[in-house]
């Protein structure tokens, strides 16, 4: 079945980076192609960082972030959004998907899991889950997870980028994890519950989160959420064509990079890697010109779909 996206006359878009680490190449590519599709459309952008898997938070680049992207002329609207701060309204959406009956406890190893799970789908990380727990565990077990149970159906969107995409979950990954019994809530589940309550109806990220996608679109049905629209981006490379690692290129004041002496250069050049063609009258120019710009000449059928390095303007 196909995702018919938001009806709403207003777009809100976001940028979510988890920090993680400095912002890199393939972070900045993710801010400014979020940006360029909500302020073209006249939409607001919003700003959030998915900090709840607290113990993977780097002290203070969460404010080198900010301060990277407010020297680089972005600006956003709202507050800044933090998920540590949100659990308990996680808890609530998990709760409710108890209470309908399609999420239960699993006691269940991944390597347990791997032993007798199916290989995982192709560009894919995940393991299928063959419902082991689904009818309870099994007794001497330990409670590791929650899952969602996952019926045999199509699920598929218009992608702004990368075209029509279609998965089916129990071939994909099986039930999956939305919270691990002693930890924190899965990205899947947070992401669903902080773009329904912040109003996001445009998603643009990069294409390693396309695979995610009909995960997220799922929750939203069984907790009775709007889907947004999606768009994912090409992805940074190596020479090698592998993905940059977020230790790689670093663009962040944390890096010391000279952002007030090359920051205009990395926007132009970004803005090449998403097929945008800026003018050569924008060399040197302020980063806040760049971007006005940017956002005026705003083309997304000209992003390309495949990954590539990020060449220097």
């Amino acid at each position: 079945m196909d995702s018919a996206g938001s009806n709403s006359d207003s777009v809100v878009g976001r940028f979510a980076p988890s920090p993680t680490g400095p912002l890199h190449l393939g972070s900045l590519v993710a801010a400014l192609g979020s940006y360029l599709f909500a302020r073209h459309a006249g939409g607001r952008w919003l700003l959030r960082m998915e900090d709840i898997d607290l113990p993977r938070v780097v002290p203070g680049i969460a404010d080198d972030m900010l301060a990277t992207l407010e020297i680089l002329g972005f600006q956003w609207d709202g507050e800044v959004l933090y998920q540590s701060k949100r659990t308990e309204i996680y808890d609530a959406a998990l709760q409710d998907l108890i209470k309908k009956g399609v999420a239960y406890l699993c006691g269940c190893t991944r390597s347990e899991i791997a032993n007798i799970s199916s290989a995982p789908a192709p560009g894919s990380d995940d393991i299928v889950y063959p419902g082991l727990c689904r009818e309870g565990i099994a007794p001497g077990k330990v409670e590791r997870a929650y899952r969602v149970k996952v019926y045999d159906e199509v699920l598929s969107f218009i992608d702004g980028v990368m075209g029509r995409y279609s998965q089916v979950l129990t071939a994909s990954c099986g039930d999956f994890v939305i919270r691990r019994a002693d930890g924190p809530f899965a990205y899947h589940l947070a992401v669903v519950v902080d773009d329904a309550a912040t109003g996001i109806n445009q998603v643009v990220r990069g294409s390693d989160l396309l695979s995610s996608t009909p995960r997220q679109i799922y929750l939203q049905r069984l907790l009775g959420y709007s889907t947004p629209s999606y768009a994912h981006l090409p992805l940074v490379t190596g020479p090698d064509g592998a993905k940059l690692s977020k230790r790689d290129n670093a663009v962040s004041l944390a890096a010391n990079v000279d952002l007030r002496k090359d920051g205009g250069a990395l926007l132009l050049a970004a803005l090449c890697f998403l097929g945008q063609a800026p003018p050569l009258f924008l060399n040197g120019a302020p980063q806040q010109e760049i971007l006005h710009w940017a956002v005026l000449n705003f083309k997304p059928e000209n992003i390309p779909r495949i990954s590539s390095p990020f060449a220097p303007a």
